[in-house]
């Protein structure tokens, strides 16, 4: 059977989309077909051999013994999805900590962005007139801490405060000459580079639990019973889409 969709022959759509992350989670639920899957799993082979021997129990030797390991054999599978949900628990907790890791590496990574802006800020408010947006996001971010509920929102207020606050030092020739936001500039260089390698990883490790949550059966069973959800990936903020598209397209 062909491909339904093949990017290779096509048809293309020339003119593209402008696609956007969903910050949404979703909670993983099974239905009563799941719960009939496992229950099948228990009962059927031994039905089936206690229904056997039934029949024809009056042409075997010893009916009840056939029967007794019949049903023994019959629950293995039971047995075996026992064992494979409590792999998949142990699969999806190891998983977890990965996701925990590389999210603690971009939170760190936020963090001294945000030491480097309060510094810089310190560094440079007497000197210039800076943009109040810029003091807004410094005051709104001083003594907070990068977590999972606002990763996302705590880089794009850090990346805009950025944006604005640098092309003003560049104003100053003396300021930008200035040992310390000269090396701060930099360290905010190598830190965006960081941010964007860690997204990636963590971005990947985001689509594979998102994608092994739905794989039925042991996964997705495991996951609804655990009550896990979908994960939302980092994303870029709105002004740096914003200005790529202004500055490339």
């Amino acid at each position: 059977m062909a491909n339904l969709l093949d990017e290779v022959t096509g048809p293309v759509n020339e003119s593209g989309r402008d696609v956007h992350v969903i910050d949404k989670q979703l909670a993983v639920t099974v239905g009563t077909g799941s719960t009939l899957f496992q229950i099948a799993l228990w009962v059927v082979i031994p039905v089936l051999v206690l229904l056997f021997v039934a029949i024809m129990g009056s042409t075997m030797e010893n009916p009840l013994l056939v029967a007794v390991v019949g049903c023994l054999v019959g629950i293995l599978p039971g047995v075996i999805f026992i064992f494979m949900k409590i792999s998949a628990r142990n699969y999806f907790q190891q998983l977890e900590q990965r996701i925990q890791a590389e999210a603690s590496n971009i939170d760190n990574y936020l963090e001294q962005r945000v030491q480097i802006l309060q510094n810089v800020v310190g560094l440079v408010e007497r000197a210039i007139d800076l943009d109040k947006d810029v003091m807004k996001a410094v005051a709104a971010l001083r003594g907070g801490s990068v977590n999972e509920t606002n990763r996302n929102e705590v880089s794009a207020q850090v990346g805009s405060a950025l944006g604005r606050l640098f092309p003003q030092v560049e104003a100053y020739p003396e300021l930008k000459a200035h040992s310390a936001i000269a090396d701060a500039m930099q360290q905010n260089n190598y830190l965006q580079r960081e941010i964007t390698a860690a997204r990636t990883v963590y971005n990947s490790r985001v689509t594979q639990w998102n994608t092994d949550i739905f794989s039925w059966p042991t996964k997705m069973i495991v996951a609804a019973q655990q009550g896990y959800t979908t994960r939302i990936p980092f994303t870029a903020s709105a002004e740096i889409r914003e200005a790529a598209r202004s500055k490339f397209f």
